[in-house]
């Protein structure tokens, strides 16, 4: 055997006898950014230097074990989020849409499952729908990811400790479900800090939209943030399950920014994940020896990047998401309320256009005309899986993304590889470049 062969076989073999004799922690927290790619990682990490400190890093970059991973499916290459987190939560590739299931429909195992056979307690949590794919990975059994009113019935059945997010996709009656399969459903946390059910499905409180607890740069919409519901999960965990347990948290609104194209409320967005992660963090430093921490994403959205001479100090300029502007616009187009000059001052307060960011004459005449057409209902739109965007609101947002620096390959999902950041007890298992299948294989070690 040649010696550069040798040496490849024995540190697989090495990995391999590692795995298989390690033990599972005791304390297990998985983190998945939706839709973070490794742009949207270092777009924060440039913000964070530019803004805050030259040293300054997102706390997953200072995880002393990280790598790059592959994200295909079964039937594409380039996954969903179904089959990603088919493929994050039980190891199985499989057709995107399909949730839980095998590519032939087979239902396949969560390791959420096999963790709660042992006597693990067992949290799901996530900043947009708890019954959305990336969560319903981790105990639904479906051929498609729509299937709302079934994956609640699967929540319901699932005999988890506590599930949380914003607020259900499926019919009226879901609330119901998950009251008959023995959660206490409650909203916001002071219903959750009241109920002492040892089984609780927390949703928030905000109605209108339902399916997110909101951007984290227009301020939270209800009463949930994604680091609340991290906090609230580990304080019921440690209360049920004291000597073992498993949390998932998923940064959902990581990949709704990208799919706008919204560069900075991405940047926001990673941060409040970091916070989220932080929770995590300071349990691990009270039981080191005990506590896995793994974060990664379920694929890349958008294919951001930063191009040169970036400003990044210019993020915090930005005072609203894309997504609220335009809603704000709809509002103004039905009521006829508001005049070209009015606008130019609430570009200038809301992004700092005209000021900070400079507009050219001709980017006010393009925008003045794109103003009058959304006026008159006769603007062109840009669609995303989230959202329709007047012609104003996407060129607005297009020169913002400019002036700061960061470029986008698309509003949808890339094949570009994500990372994922380990530490703790078994995080050597993640120092290579993986595929996501065996990511939730390197977390049980058996």
């Amino acid at each position: 055997m040649k010696k550069k062969h040798f040496v490849t076989a024995l540190a697989l073999a090495s990995l391999c006898a590692l795995t298989a004799h390690a033990e599972t922690p005791k304390y297990i927290f998985y983190f998945i950014g939706d839709g973070m790619g490794m742009g949207h990682v270092m777009a924060t990490r440039n913000y964070l230097r530019t803004v805050h400190h030259p040293d300054s890093l997102p706390l997953m970059m200072t995880f002393p074990v990280a790598s790059p991973v592959q994200t295909y499916s079964f039937s594409s290459t380039t996954t969903d989020s179904a089959a990603a987190g088919t493929a994050l939560s039980t190891g199985t590739k499989t057709t995107n849409y399909m949730l839980g299931v095998s590519p032939d429909t087979v239902p396949v195992t969560s390791i959420a499952v096999d963790l709660k056979d042992q006597g693990y307690g067992i949290g799901i949590i996530t900043s947009v729908a708890p019954d959305d794919a990336t969560p319903g990975a981790f105990y639904a059994h479906v051929n498609n990811r729509k299937l709302f009113d079934d994956i609640t019935a699967d929540a319901a059945a699932s005999g988890y400790d506590i599930i949380a997010g914003a607020g259900l996709r499926g019919s009226a009656g879901a609330a119901d479900v998950l009251r008959n399969g023995g959660f206490d459903v409650v909203y916001g946390l002071d219903e959750f800090n009241a109920s002492s059910a040892p089984r609780k499905f927390l949703l928030d409180t905000h109605k209108d939209h339902p399916w997110s607890v909101g951007y984290t740069i227009d301020g939270p919409w209800g009463s949930l943030t994604l680091p609340d519901m991290t906090r609230a999960a580990i304080s019921h965990l440690t209360l049920t399950h004291p000597e073992r347990f498993f949390l998932m948290c998923e940064g959902g609104n990581i990949d709704h920014a990208a799919h706008s194209n919204d560069g900075a409320a991405v940047i926001r967005e990673v941060l409040a994940f970091q916070d989220a992660i932080r929770q995590a963090y300071d349990f691990y430093l009270e039981h080191p020896d005990e506590t896995l921490i793994v974060i990664t994403a379920d694929h890349d959205t958008g294919g951001m990047a930063a191009k040169g001479n970036a400003r990044f100090d210019l993020v915090d300029l930005q005072k609203m998401s894309k997504d609220k502007f335009n809603e704000m616009c709809r509002d103004i187009a039905e009521n006829a309320s508001m005049s070209w000059p009015e606008m130019k001052t609430r570009l200038r307060e809301l992004f700092s256009l005209g000021d900070a960011i400079p507009l050219t004459p001709e980017d006010e005449a393009e925008l003045s005309a794109m103003f009058a057409a959304t006026m008159s209902g006769t603007a062109g739109s840009e669609n995303t899986i989230y959202n329709s965007y007047s012609d104003f609101v996407g060129r607005v947002f297009r020169i913002i993304n400019e002036a700061i620096g960061i470029g986008w390959i698309t509003g949808s999902h890339t094949s570009n590889p994500v990372p994922v950041f380990a530490i703790g007890n078994g995080a050597e298992r993640f120092g290579y470049f993986m595929n996501n299948i065996d990511i939730p294989k390197a977390i049980i070690s058996h």
